[in-house]
């Protein structure tokens, strides 16, 4: 038996979330260890789509201009019928103001060795790998002992102030701290089929819905060769009856019409059970939970790992800011007043789009063909459906301003201005991990509460296109200038400017 460390924060799984929680905090400059089970990064496709408020998280931890050349924009959504009429078409076109797709496919493997390899840059941060967590001890006062056992078979100590479990929907940690999860009503068996194909299928490439009372499905392309498909499983079906290309034939072959068996390569075909859940506490102590081992989500909006980034964004800047004698302890208390509405949300949101392909009998087929071609001519449902920005933040704790409802538990607008160089570069990239203030012209500095030692920038509203836009976002919010948190949350508005 030995013990290693200190340690600051040790996280637990090397999934996106662990991985991501572990480089922000690294970039912090605090120790931190990541327990995983695999030695390498898994290498089976899980997620498949993140959209650009995630897009702007990979930024921030320096793997955005890499994770571009991984990625492939996708082109919308379509619903068809069971007879694969379309019934709708949502299409979207061009980047958001920084330049980023709002929707993006890629492989999760690639995603993961981009994250393992961004770690090598940051030398507090150490991943352990082959390593299994046994168990929790949290009984020492002000500290966290993980038991873990190495490769070898032996047992290895680790302890720091703070855990982050992002073990996944079936968390170990989750389940000794005997935490249970509330059930938002949908259990559902689906089978997932991964292809290569270097052949390019006859397919519109983007989202396709198959809205079918009997077997619902979905299909997306992820990659230049990747291919994804989702069927939902009748009684008595299992993953077994569909081993192979030619058994799962009849269920692709709307979109492989015409393509050999032998330019198909089955990369995966496994049974999933689609759940909504969350659970009823994120927080024990000083160990937190995130990613799946705090929700599960079905996934027919995508944002099943977006949430888990979500979560690894929200908090490690606030370890960060305990650990550092920055902040009280209490300010902790505001990651998941903040974020388990937030995730329930969009899990909710999830679930219906789930009983929009999958509900009702054959009348509700008839309901779907008349009502949803007349709802996509709305220009107010298209743009809640291609919108990809997410709801507001329910203020948690870390508020000691009610700013504005206009802006409260906003992002700031991620946006290009000129940097040093002259060149364009991302707001947070000037911005750094600090919190920060963002005013128009004339703003009084010293009228700004918690102004100092925040970054300050003034955005001209004549000058660049990104300022200009910071400017109007401002303007239309009806305040002069914002407070945000290293997560680019507004925690504070105002208007107050100098005397003329």
């Amino acid at each position: 038996m030995t013990s290693t460390g200190p340690w600051d924060v040790i996280v637990i799984g090397a999934g996106p979330t662990g991985l991501s929680a572990a480089t922000l905090l690294g970039q912090c400059g605090l120790r931190v260890t990541v327990v995983e089970r695999h030695r390498e990064v898994y290498p089976l496709p899980r997620g498949v789509h993140l959209d650009d408020e995630v897009y702007r998280i990979l930024h921030q931890m320096g793997v955005g201009e890499e994770f571009a050349s991984h990625t492939r924009p996708a082109a919308g959504l379509r619903l068809v019928d069971e007879r694969h009429r379309v019934l709708a078409t949502f299409t979207r076109h061009g980047v958001t103001a920084a330049g980023l797709p709002p929707a993006n496919m890629f492989d999760q493997p690639d995603l993961e060795r981009l994250l393992r390899d961004n770690l090598k840059g940051l030398p507090e941060v150490s991943v352990l790998g082959g390593h299994e967590l046994r168990r929790l001890d949290t009984a020492e006062a002000g500290s966290v002992t993980a038991h873990v056992r190495g490769p070898d078979g032996t047992t290895v100590n680790l302890s720091a102030p703070y855990v982050i479990a992002c073990d996944g929907a079936n968390s170990t940690v989750r389940a000794q701290l005997e935490i249970d999860s509330d059930d938002l009503g949908f259990d559902q068996r689906w089978l997932v089929v991964d292809v290569r194909c270097t052949l390019d299928l006859d397919a519109w490439d983007g989202v396709h819905q198959v809205c079918d009372t009997r077997r619902a499905s979905t299909y997306m392309r992820v990659g230049e060769d990747r291919y994804r498909w989702e069927f939902q499983l009748l009684d008595g079906e299992t993953a077994g009856g569909f081993a192979g290309i030619p058994a799962l034939r009849p269920l692709i072959e709307p979109w492989v019409r015409g393509i050999p068996d032998d330019q198909l390569e089955l990369v995966r075909c496994a049974e999933y059970t689609f759940r909504a859940r969350v659970a009823r506490h994120w927080r024990a102590g000083r160990v937190f939970l995130a990613g799946d081992a705090a929700h599960v989500t079905p996934p027919f909006i995508g944002q099943g790992l977006c949430a888990g980034l979500r979560d690894a964004h929200n908090l490690a800047w606030k370890l960060a800011a305990v650990l550092g004698c920055r902040a009280a302890p209490e300010l902790l208390d505001s990651y998941e007043a903040e974020r388990r509405p937030h995730a329930t949300t969009m899990i909710k949101r999830a679930k219906a789009m789930g009983q929009l392909m999958t509900g009702g009998g054959r009348a509700a087929s008839l309901i779907r063909r008349r009502l949803v071609p007349a709802l996509a001519r709305s220009q107010t449902i298209r743009r809640k459906l291609l919108n990809s920005r997410t709801p507001a933040l329910t203020p948690g704790h870390r508020v000691q301003r009610h700013p504005p409802r206009t802006v409260r538990g906003a992002l700031l607008p991620l946006v290009r201005l000129r940097g040093p160089d002259g060149e364009p570069v991302l707001v947070d990239r000037l911005l750094g991990d600090r919190t920060a203030v963002v005013a128009l012209p004339g703003t009084d500095l010293a009228a700004v509460p918690d102004a100092l030692p925040s970054a300050w920038l003034t955005v001209d509203p004549e000058g660049s296109e990104g300022e200009r836009l910071l400017a109007r976002w401002l303007r239309d919010a009806g305040v002069e200038w914002v407070s945000v948190d290293p997560d680019r949350v507004v925690r504070a508005a105002g208007r107050t400017r100098l005397p003329r």
